[in-house]
């Protein structure tokens, strides 16, 4: 498939597979669920899921049923966790596509049981152990909601989990914390043949909790870590490149200011070179002291990144057309994400649909993908 500006995100698929067969290994006591929710955390959840499959991964889950229906979509026919909240009215549908759901409370078991009455649906209970957002916080009503599901034959109760809310800090109390309460919740219940998750990535080497035979993955599926503190005897190898080039080169006098709000004042002659990204790309607008990489150069990003463009201080006038490297080899994502005052995930998630992914393989491209013509064209194949 084309694409028609030389702007893109690179996907290394071997680094994918080099990470998943590493994080498989570390955890083969154990079925790996790889998390691949918004879009693979911008990396594309297609390619990424077949990568994935083809290295004997068994299990997905996502945040939403339209990006589970995508995946089914695109022949993926494995079990698919959805982990966000399901509307009642829509159980035909996730019949329909197979999916396992997420159930986080006694009411909505309750309101599910009154209005479908079709075949089962498999689904996970979600438990509330100290992150907040969905999940039953007491035990009675886990209880209640199981003996409810359990004689009902239009579900199946075939997990349950929770998410931890600290476990890349330091600072183990809070995460043990809900390693405690999530025991608690589950002593005395019939785990036989259920898949007991709470780790996520960030969780994963860390104590075991009793009763977990399932792990979460998703960030370092791509080669990143959650942070710092996540230690590993093994090297995660990033799989995200975005590049582009320069698309016009300008000597500019000194004194002349450069893009919106006048923030950037040339000192002297300069060359100035004009790159075709910007903040509608999710090439971030808040970035401060960005750089990029030119020919060996590290070169300044100058001024304010437009919607469309960002400028940039060149040592020497280099031909239009020239690459460049935005995060690469030698511009790492967790770099551009400090200096855009996030972290890894939002930072590789706001790549938007405008940058085609440009999927590599034994340093080949085997795929393109550019959401922005999928749109018209029946999705992906």
């Amino acid at each position: 498939m084309k694409y028609y500006r030389d702007t893109y995100l690179e996907i290394n698929l071997d680094n994918v597979t080099h990470n998943i067969t590493h994080l498989m290994a570390k955890t083969k006591d154990m079925t790996l669920m790889a998390v691949i929710k918004a879009d693979s955390y911008g990396h594309g959840a297609f390619m990424i899921a077949k990568t994935l499959l083809a290295s004997g991964v068994s299990h997905f889950a996502v945040a939403t049923v339209d990006e589970a229906i995508e995946l089914r979509r695109a022949k993926i026919v494995c079990p698919i966790l959805v982990l966000g909240g399901i509307r009642t009215l829509d159980l035909p549908l996730i019949h329909k596509y197979q999916l396992t759901i997420s159930v986080h409370s006694l009411d909505w078991v309750k309101k599910a049981i009154e209005v479908y009455h079709g075949k089962p649906i498999r689904i996970h209970f979600k438990v509330d152990t100290g992150m907040g957002r969905l999940g039953m916080t007491h035990k009675e009503e886990l209880i209640q909601a199981i003996k409810l599901i359990e004689f009902n034959p239009h579900f199946d109760f075939v997990g349950i989990f929770s998410h931890l809310a600290t476990s890349e800090e330091q600072d183990d109390f809070y995460y043990q914390m809900q390693l405690k309460r999530f025991e608690e919740m589950l002593e005395g219940i019939d785990l036989t043949n259920k898949l007991v998750h709470i780790a996520n990535s960030a969780g994963t080497f860390k104590s075991k909790p009793k009763f977990v035979n399932m792990v979460r993955i998703g960030l370092m599926i791509n080669g990143l870590k959650p942070s710092k503190n996540v230690l590993l005897d093994f090297e995660l190898k990033p799989s995200l490149s975005l590049y582009s080039s320069l698309v016009q080169v300008k000597t500019v006098p000194k004194g002349e200011k450069l893009s919106y709000n006048g923030i950037y004042e040339t000192q002297e002659t300069e060359f100035i070179g004009t790159i075709p990204i910007g903040y509608a790309d999710g090439y971030d607008r808040r970035l401060e002291n960005g750089r990029v990489y030119i020919d060996g150069e590290y070169c300044s990003i100058v001024g304010r990144i437009c919607m469309d463009y960002c400028l940039v201080k060149l040592p020497k006038p280099y031909p239009e057309g020239t690459k460049v490297e935005l995060i690469g080899e030698h511009i790492s994502i967790d770099e551009y994400a400090e200096k855009i005052k996030t972290n890894n995930y939002q930072a590789t998630c706001i790549f938007s649909d405008r940058l085609p992914r440009v999927y590599c393989k034994n340093g080949k491209i085997i795929k393109t993908i550019n959401r922005r013509l999928l749109a018209n064209m029946g999705g992906i194949k």
